[in-house]
């Protein structure tokens, strides 16, 4: 008996000593994969490099407000919508509002909830759209007799005495990318009018479920066209359906898009956790250094190869608090070798994320009682000395690589420490944080823009894995608004449960794998890139004028600020494109096509 413990006990030495072994190989292996720096299908630019003008377009289209917390706020979201799609327009509040103010304009957006303000002229705004114009309700306005009195003109046969609930959305047509698909809406609540249409009435989306609450319809009044959108969610998530209701009112509508899909790794490489995790012990009975190895490294890998995902990883070199003195390098550097290598092996990047996790804030900065370990750091000149040994790091590490784009840890990053990037960091072009103000002020929330000192804000849409209802709303209104996606992921997202790791590595990548998979049958079209290469699509963006010129038959575009390439959505609600010259064209949804322009001079054909 003994003996054969004996036996056992040294059979089970073997096999940990060829694990081991194995495992050593394994390392040693991805510590001398080679690589060479890729060109990028996408530079960056300088200023210089944008050179032209174009003549400004005549203001068409009138925003008309109502200075109430609903108008205000219609009047923030669709400022920025028309203003991003390089849509000139004038604003008046409503209780200015005159006739003149729709004088050689052919479009209005009306933001107002008590249609009585308007009085007559309310009238007025209806016969402007009857002799040929578009008029478009931004949000619904209140049930009362200002209201009722035009209903039927907007095709609405009946309204119900409350509001509907809506729960979900149901496109009844593809008018988006990935529109297939219905969404759930998060926290539901009374959000739309409850009415009925008459037949005249063209709905492109609808409540999901039973309800089937008309959410946007269009209608033809005389001459002209309504566009009514029920929808009422008057947030930055929701911008991408906003926009969609503007480019049904008129025959064509045609704006500048970014075509891009970029996928960080923040904090990777970095120092991998020591220890255990209950949930992955208990799914795949393993410490948590040979889980990222083995499961969650090897299936985010195979994911990007089967998608062509090239990854931008953004590093931290260590997970100290150290805020001041003399920053030391992190000697144990075989698997930021590895996993950095394996990721540079094929195609991606990496980028800035910070020697710690700390983020770049001084003294007096408030984190509201939301990070109760972070610190905030004692100097710029702290600051700045923390960065220079993450540079001389990874350029040790990876010496051919560039670095040109800076994550902030949580998020978060202080004027200061924006400032010494522009400053001192001159190789980083790009800061990439969130896009969506989330429910603190301590996030850093961006637009897809050039700032005054050159840097480009390319900042992430979504995250995570758990990618619930209203991260893939989000992500759909931005396929259309932007025609991008941003997503971001950290390893560590799998051992916290906030980030949902109670589900388990498996569900969380299944769900990864659904939203992919959804992103490349949405729209084939969208080009992955890298986090530098996004910066060059959205300085290319930015930086371009447009003067558009239409007649029956054609949409004829001057460029300006162009350099090598710009992309366009141009939606046709009468008619189909033709020929194009400039450039190309193909379809991204039901009247709406992706146009990629490669002459300042851009024709394309539309056969009504």
């Amino acid at each position: 008996m003994k003996r054969k413990k004996k036996l056992r006990f040294i059979y089970l030495q073997v096999i940990l000593a060829v694990y081991i072994i194995m495992f050593g190989v394994v390392l040693s292996v991805g510590r001398n994969v080679l690589y060479s720096s890729k060109k990028s299908m996408l530079s960056i630019l300088n200023e210089n490099d944008f050179s032209g003008s174009v003549s400004p377009e005549k203001a068409q289209t009138v925003l008309i407000w109502e200075g109430d917390e609903t108008g205000k706020d219609a009047r923030t979201e669709m400022t920025a919508i028309l203003s991003q799609m390089r849509i000139p327009f004038t604003e008046t509040e409503a209780s200015g509002f005159t006739e003149k103010d729709l004088s050689g304009r052919n479009t209005a957006v009306l933001a107002v909830t008590d249609l009585n303000l308007l009085g007559s002229r309310l009238t007025s705004l209806l016969n402007w759209v009857i002799e040929g114009n578009s008029l478009l309700f931004l949000y619904s306005p209140d049930n009362e007799a200002g209201f009722i009195a035009i209903a039927d003109r907007l095709g609405i046969t009946g309204v119900g005495n409350t509001l509907s609930k809506v729960e979900g959305l149901h496109f009844t047509s593809s008018i988006m990318p990935g529109s297939g698909r219905d969404l759930a809406v998060s926290d539901p609540y009374r959000s739309s009018l409850e009415v009925t249409l008459d037949d005249e009435c063209e709905v492109f989306l609808e409540a999901a479920g039973s309800s089937q609450t008309p959410l946007i319809w269009r209608r033809k009044l005389g001459d002209g066209t309504v566009v009514f959108d029920n929808l009422n969610f008057l947030e930055k998530a929701y911008r991408g359906f906003h926009c969609a209701a503007f480019s049904l009112l008129n025959r064509d509508c045609i704006w500048p898009v970014i075509n891009g899909s970029t996928f960080y790794i923040d904090d990777f490489p970095s120092p991998v956790p020591e220890g255990d995790s209950q949930f992955i012990q208990s799914e795949f009975g393993m410490d948590i250094k040979d889980f990222y190895t083995h499961h969650w490294w090897k299936d985010v890998y195979n994911l990007a190869k089967k998608y062509n995902i090239r990854y931008t990883g953004l590093v931290i070199e260590d997970y100290s608090g150290q805020v001041s003195g003399v920053f030391p390098s992190n000697k144990d550097i075989t698997r930021f070798q590895y996993f950095g290598n394996m990721l540079l092996r094929e195609g991606g990047e990496l980028g800035f994320h910070g020697y710690n996790h700390m983020p770049l804030v001084p003294e007096n900065f408030d984190y509201l009682g939301m990070y109760d370990s972070y610190r905030q750091w004692v100097s710029v000149d702290a600051m700045r000395d923390s960065l220079n040994e993450l540079d001389r790091f990874c350029r040790e590490l990876f010496p051919e690589e560039e670095f040109h784009v800076y994550v902030p840890p949580s998020n978060i990053i202080s004027e200061e420490g924006r400032a010494l990037l522009a400053e001192d960091f001159p190789q980083i072009r790009a800061i990439a944080s969130l896009y969506l103000p989330d429910d603190n002020d301590v996030s850093y929330s961006q637009d897809f823009t050039v700032t005054e000192d050159g840097m480009v804000q390319t900042p992430r849409i979504i995250s995570g894995y758990v990618l619930d209802e209203y991260m893939r709303t989000a992500a759909m209104s931005e396929l259309y608004f932007h025609c991008v996606n941003t997503h971001f992921q950290h390893p560590d997202d799998t051992l916290d449960t906030d980030r949902g790791a109670a589900l388990g590595w498996t569900e969380l990548f299944r769900r990864l794998t659904d939203y992919v998979e959804w992103l490349h049958n949405a729209l084939p079209q969208l080009r992955n890139l890298t986090g530098s290469e996004l910066t060059g699509a959205v300085q290319r963006y930015d930086k371009l004028q447009i003067r558009r010129e239409e007649d029956d038959n054609s949409i004829h575009l001057s460029l300006g600020g162009f350099k090598d390439e710009a992309w366009f959505y141009l939606r046709v609600n009468d008619g189909k494109p033709g020929r194009m010259t400039g450039g190309t064209i193909s379809q991204a949804a039901d009247g709406l096509y992706l146009v990629k322009a490669t002459m300042p001079e851009v024709e394309i054909e539309i056969i009504r």
